[in-house]
């Protein structure tokens, strides 16, 4: 096992920090080739500008607010997307916050965001996956406190950095830092990364794993199936909760080396030794062709396929919290 790097978040700092010096690219992580721009403009018409996109009517939204929890628990709230509330060891994080009805290139969200913006409290640090424009949203950005910590794949914290924020930490794949009790770990996946025509894979990829008061929370961010699930297993024993992504999986001929579908996001689960699964990336934004409530229903097929305890899948609704019980 490779040592973990712990490096120290920086104090705010009217000067420029000082980066690390990172490769011109990552495309040596990638686990395959990317597709070429004439399958991106057909995915595009087969999935986000199709005039069916289901039944949008029956996406299950509860909005009541986050519930009061005591400095020791740890609980999620899915907003929407990739975009959790985690609570744990005393702190509010934020993955892939986006608070925006519209990114650019798909149409406006099915479903308003499950906590609003106003009944948030202090946020004490985010966490990104990677810099695609429905994990990365500037506009929610904007509306963040420059002081946050924030916590990003390396390469990435100038994009921070040219927006004014004092407490960024860029991490590479099995490095780790710390607030406090609360440890963030950056961890592998099979994705890529792109915001231009001109900037692919200059920035890294991967998922976070949170850990506090003998609680694990992984976030799987974006990823494809593959060994690196397995390999997040390995290095971290006793995860309690996957966030894992289940949707935006149609055309698989296409979509098979970014997102994992319902049944690979279960093995996934079952790869990294979680012992539960909260569902996300399903149920915002039409990415992807297949039919609105296809991946929960899926889901909830392949993990009763493996003869998985019901209770142990969190398939929540747009606003739904549940508490990771105290061990």
């Amino acid at each position: 096992m490779s040592q973990i790097v712990r490096p120290q978040i920086p104090a705010p700092s009217t000067a420029p920090p000082r980066r690390r010096t990172w490769p011109s690219h990552f495309k040596d992580r990638l686990s395959d080739p990317l597709p070429d721009f004439r399958e991106v403009v057909y995915v595009l018409w087969y999935g986000a500008f199709r005039q069916d996109i289901g039944d949008v009517d029956r996406i299950p939204v509860r909005r009541d607010g986050l519930p009061a929890i005591s400095p020791t628990d740890t609980a999620i709230t899915w907003v929407g997307h990739s975009t959790y509330v985690v609570r744990i060891g005393g702190l509010t994080v934020l993955t892939d916050p986006v608070w925006s009805r519209k990114i650019p290139g798909v149409r406006q969200r099915h479903t308003p965001p499950g906590v609003a913006w106003s009944d948030l409290p202090k946020v004490d640090a985010i966490v990104i996956s990677h810099n695609h424009y429905d994990h990365l949203d500037a506009p929610t950005i904007r509306r963040l406190p420059k002081d946050v910590a924030v916590f990003v794949p390396a390469g990435l914290a100038r994009w921070f950095d040219r927006r004014g924020f004092k407490n960024v930490t860029e991490l590479d794949w099995w490095e780790s830092a710390e607030i406090g009790d609360v440890s963030f770990d950056f961890v592998p996946a099979h994705h890529w990364s792109r915001r231009s025509l001109f900037d692919t894979c200059r920035t890294l990829w991967g998922g976070w794993i949170l850990s506090a008061q003998g609680h694990r929370v992984y976030f799987a961010g974006d990823s494809a199936y593959g060994d690196r699930f397995k390999q997040i297993g390995a290095r971290y024993p006793g995860i309690d909760l996957a966030l894992m992504p289940i949707g935006a999986y149609e055309p698989r001929w296409f979509t098979r080396v970014a997102h994992v579908d319902p049944a690979h996001a279960v093995q996934a689960c079952l790869d990294v030794g979680a012992h539960r699964m909260a569902t996300m990336h399903w149920g915002t934004f039409a990415l992807s062709g297949e039919p609105v409530l296809a991946p929960v229903h899926e889901v909830r097929e392949a993990w009763a396929a493996r003869g998985l305890d019901r209770a142990d899948l969190w398939d929540l609704a747009v606003g739904e919290t549940r508490l990771l019980p105290a061990h």
